[in-house]
């Protein structure tokens, strides 16, 4: 049995009993006015789930009963109805936030669907409220500062206590987790939690540069070092002095800078490239890496001496795919995120779209919604974002019964062609070089194509 409050505003009496007999059959709880400052004042003492417009009226007009109803109460669903409709009338009423549009005459069916659907979405918006209510209130509860985490999952809340307990010690921290799990995020906030908040943050990716360019990006080089050395260089060590530095991907540094790296962590000293002075620097160092580095050490690939300089406080990081709770709060971040980004009206999740992208398995990660949800609300052209639309831009989600009309091909194709490099990357441990001879393509085809999928 429905339980939500509905409010009709109709002035023909014998429309307006026939409506609210029509929805109380459905179990709604209904209030029905024939004048609008009447329900106006009523709406301002109670609350509704949905309203039931009329757009002619006197001596008010359901255009103004619709914007007044907003300024009260944004969250109301509001479905307007006329005889004499316009499709600039439709367009108007939509832009101040109306939910539908409805013609005169319609029958009872068409009227109860429509409702249905209102009130369906008006519960889905206060589901979700709730959920990201939660969420900040449970952030309160340990301490402000994680405003771009977002999650309300028993792992993530674990993560951010521990977060909050090592801060401030000056232990070196290993954060573990996937790609695009965000940790770099928690490598930030750490940092933002400590005594050294005020002090550089500087990031370094392992993984970008080789052997050569990452010693001279890490210790700086002297002039005339090595060609094209044309001036002298600090590096990230010294950048970073007093404050934190961050070691991304650390799992793919080579063994000759490791021993340059532990004896850094171990004294505070370092040469720069092609320098004789040996220079000390006072940095808290927070690395991560998507690499199993117990697996590197048994396979005699990473120093075991290293590993536990760096381990002192390990972090891991959980994929999106075990955080289920969270995705339907994430998502709706980056909906407002990239409706404010691109001046766009915010695109809503159906529910059985919402329900796709929560059982989804998302190989990218929190990185991968991130993107579906900018693509998806600058392509969107409808308010909804349906189920068959969402299925279409998933990278490995095997359709099985549903349809895809509007689908093109060559969408189909990119999504498994993504699919195929993200397998192909996981199953060579982030070699570049192994993941392209195993595809049959050049390395350099490779990061062409993970740079156009944002795997990078």
């Amino acid at each position: 049995m429905n339980t939500e409050k509905i409010i009709v505003v109709e002035d023909n009496s014998t429309m307006l009993q026939g409506i609210v007999e029509s929805l109380r059959r459905e179990g709604y709880n209904i209030e029905g006015f024939d004048n609008g400052y009447e329900a106006l004042k009523c709406f301002s003492q109670k609350s509704f789930s949905t309203a039931v417009v009329d757009l002619k009226m006197d001596p008010i007009n359901g255009i103004e009963i619709l914007k007044k109803f907003k300024e009260i109460n944004s969250s109301t669903e509001i479905i307007m109805i006329s005889a004499f409709g316009s499709v600039e009338d439709a367009v108007t009423a939509m832009k101040l936030g109306a939910f539908d549009f409805l013609t005169k005459p319609f029958s009872p069916d068409e009227l109860r669907l429509r409702v249905k659907k209102a009130v369906e979405k008006f519960q889905s918006e206060q589901k979700l409220q709730n959920l990201i209510e939660t969420n900040r209130l449970l952030n309160e509860e340990i301490s402000s500062g994680f405003e771009e985490i977002i999650g309300r999952s028993q792992s993530i809340i674990q993560v951010l206590k521990l977060v909050e307990q090592v801060a401030d010690s000056e232990s070196t921290v290993l954060i573990q987790g996937e790609s695009g799990t965000g940790k770099e995020l928690i490598a930030r906030a750490i940092h933002k939690k400590s005594s050294r908040a005020e002090n550089p943050f500087i990031k370094v990716n392992c993984a970008a540069l080789n052997d050569n360019l990452i010693e001279s990006e890490l210790f700086g080089h002297e002039r005339g070092a090595f060609t094209g050395a044309i001036k002298l260089k600090k590096g990230r060590f010294e950048l970073a002095d007093s404050g934190t530095l961050f070691l991304d991907e650390i799992g793919d540094i080579s063994q000759s800078l490791q021993v340059k790296l532990l004896r850094v962590l171990q004294d505070g000293e370092f040469e720069r490239v092609g320098g004789e002075k040996t220079l000390n620097t006072n940095v808290r160092v927070i690395s991560a890496t998507n690499r199993n580095l117990q697996k590197l050490m048994s396979e005699g690939k990473f120093r075991e001496d290293l590993y536990y300089r760096l381990n002192v406080i390990p972090v891991y990081l959980p994929p999106l795919r075990e955080r289920q709770e969270d995705i339907p709060i994430l998502a709706d971040y980056f909906l407002n995120k990239f409706a404010n980004k691109f001046n766009r009206t915010k695109p809503q999740l159906s529910d059985q779209a919402m329900e796709l992208l929560s059982k989804y398995s998302y190989p990218g990660n929190i990185r991968e919604l991130e993107n579906l949800i900018e693509r998806l609300t600058v392509i969107s052209t409808n308010h909804i974002i349906e189920q068959n639309i969402l299925a279409g831009h998933l990278s490995n989600y095997i359709p099985g019964n549903l349809t895809f009309d509007g689908i093109l091909l060559e969408q189909a194709v990119e999504s498994f062609e993504k699919n195929l490099i993200i397998k192909a990357m996981k199953n060579a441990n982030g070699i570049k070089n192994r993941a392209a001879k195993s595809l049959g393509i050049s390395t350099s085809v490779l990061y062409y194509k993970l740079e156009k999928y944002d795997l990078i």
